[in-house]
């Protein structure tokens, strides 16, 4: 499937489990995941970017469209951008392409 290739870019691997690359939108009307944007996902959060609760938007959003607690979740680099990158924990890297590519299909 041409999403799953898509997403793909955007997913990698690590030691500590799987690499996400997002660009994120803060302060939007609401929280969700818009699509891709080149290499990454582009997700909208409805947090301000400041003290943090943009970054812990990401990862609570993130966690529920993958069905994981958020603890799962967390921003390894780019916490002060809206280029991250972040560290899932609990799946696999080709349940992670999987789950986004069947979100972004709709």
């Amino acid at each position: 499937m041409q999403q799953d290739t898509e997403v793909a870019a955007a997913v990698g691997s690590c030691g500590e489990g799987v690499l996400l690359r997002v660009k994120v939108v803060p302060g939007a009307s609401r929280s969700r995941v818009v699509g891709m944007l080149g290499d990454r996902l582009k997700v909208a959060v409805a947090a301000p970017p400041e003290g943090g609760k943009a970054n812990k938007a990401v990862c609570k959003l993130i966690a529920e469209v993958l069905g994981l607690p958020v603890r799962d979740v967390v921003v390894s680099a780019g916490t002060s951008n809206p280029q991250k990158t972040l560290v899932i924990t609990g799946l696999s890297t080709d349940r992670v392409v999987e789950y986004l590519a069947l979100l972004l299909a709709g």
